[in-house]
């Protein structure tokens, strides 16, 4: 048995929780799987994984051994890679994930930038706005807002961004201001469900109110467009609405009411032993995404 392949074979075993995700990572069949798995168990002396017909979860002794298969297997890489000079200079393809429009208006101009400090690297993005496994889908990077998970990934902080109710002027002048989240059941209420699809909106000192809103939108661009033409209010984070906030066209409502700030992080799985372009690239986004009025 080639034991590193069998601990790089139980290793995605463990993060993807199956061993049929596992097989189809590796290009391999799922029987080849299940057969390393068991021969390293073999080899221990230990069962990993207590295997059900509806999950794969690691044993108590598993845990600890993919644990340190992760920190081998971690070091092999990075040996490899700095023999080869990858850890010195910037190479390959750089793949990372943002929510759509944090990524198009705050990711993309810093990655350009990136592409052109370091002409020999290529760059994929996956704009979304839905978490992603980024192990499974072979990222590099990803950029959260938001409370996070214990990942045992890399987190940095960059900012932070306020979720704010506002409406046009013209919505105001014809339907009032409202005083309290309460007073929201007498307004139109535009809700975007691309990232938030619960009807129960959350304020200040854990207040909850569940609304029915007027129009659902599956973007946040078709809920601001709907608030910009006076039709109703809507509930975004600060930045998707910023220069519509400084030039007057939307105003914000019951800010005192608000929840704190959703922090903002990079995040990378390789800790330390992150590669030359995932380092570089933090290098770069860090004192930028900090330095941006509307991410602080």
């Amino acid at each position: 048995m080639d034991r590193w392949q069998a601990m790089r074979i139980f290793t995605k075993v463990a993060e993807t929780e199956s061993f049929a995700e596992a097989a189809r990572y590796m290009h391999m069949s799922a029987p080849a799987v299940t057969r390393a798995v068991a021969a390293l168990e073999e080899v221990i002396g230990a069962r990993l994984f207590v295997r059900t017909t509806r999950s794969v979860k690691l044993t108590e002794a598993g845990g600890r051994y993919f644990d340190d298969c992760r920190r081998i297997l971690s070091d092999i890489v990075e040996a490899e890679a700095a023999a080869a000079g990858a850890y010195a200079k910037p190479s390959g393809t750089l793949a990372l994930t943002a929510s759509t429009l944090f990524g198009q208006m705050h990711v993309l101009p810093i990655l350009t930038e990136y592409l052109d400090v370091y002409p020999n690297m290529s760059a994929k993005t996956l704009f979304i706005d839905r978490p992603v496994n980024v192990i499974e889908e072979g990222l590099d990077i990803a950029i959260r807002i938001g409370r996070l998970p214990d990942s045992g990934f890399t987190a940095i902080k960059v900012g932070e961004v306020r979720r704010v109710l506002c409406g046009a002027p013209s919505y105001f002048d014809k339907h009032g201001i409202p005083s309290t989240p309460t007073d929201l059941a007498d307004h139109r209420i535009v809700a975007s469900t691309s990232a938030w699809a619960s009807p129960e909106w959350r304020f200040a000192r854990d207040e909850r109110i569940t609304l029915r809103p007027t129009l659902q939108c599956n973007t946040n661009e078709a809920a601001i467009s709907a608030a910009l033409s006076g039709w109703g209010l809507t509930r975004v984070l600060h930045y998707q609405v910023g220069a519509a906030l400084d030039g007057g066209q939307l105003q914000i409502v019951l800010d005192d009411y608000e929840e704190p700030p959703l922090p903002i992080h990079i995040l990378h799985p390789e800790g330390r032993h992150a590669p030359a372009k995932v380092r570089a690239f933090i290098d770069l986004a860090v004192p930028r995404l900090r330095a941006n009025h509307l991410l602080n």
